[in-house]
């Protein structure tokens, strides 16, 4: 099967992912397109599994510990209030965590709602100069 998160993972490997931050040890951490909320990040798994159920039990805990671990650096880099972290796989059935930094500056209800309340085809597209001066603050935070 073919899913944007195995696409994604193998430009990783190849290094033409221009989101990339830092290969972890359950995976890759890359920022995440759009970046609906400053500082989205995920973590995708290498090699790729349909969900964490289908990976042993020393890999799930090297996953979510890698998914902590990133969510720590996001909330270092990005002074966000709080990390939000979501697994669903339903539109890409490929394991992948999302890494959402919330801020107290968001408008009205929408600190309060999950992520998927913003309207993400607004939300501005990665940019590598934009997003490069906080793309080499976490792959400088992971590396510690």
């Amino acid at each position: 099967m073919s899913t944007a998160i195995h696409r994604r993972v193998e430009a990783c490997r190849a290094g033409t992912d221009p989101t990339l931050i830092a290969r972890l040890a359950s995976g890759w951490a890359v920022m995440g397109d759009p970046q609906v909320l400053r500082g989205y990040c995920l973590l995708l798994p290498d090699p790729v599994v349909p969900q964490l159920n289908a990976l042993v039990a020393g890999a799930q805990t090297l996953f979510l510990s890698d998914m902590a671990r990133l969510g720590q650096a996001v909330l270092e880099v990005t002074g966000a209030l709080r990390i939000n972290y979501a697994m669903f796989g339903n539109l890409e059935p490929a394991l992948h965590a999302h890494v959402f930094p919330r801020y107290g500056t968001e408008p009205g209800d929408l600190g309060t709602a999950h992520p998927w309340t913003y309207d993400w085809s607004k939300a501005r597209s990665f940019d590598a100069t934009a997003d490069g001066a906080m793309l080499a603050a976490l792959r400088l935070r992971l590396r510690a």
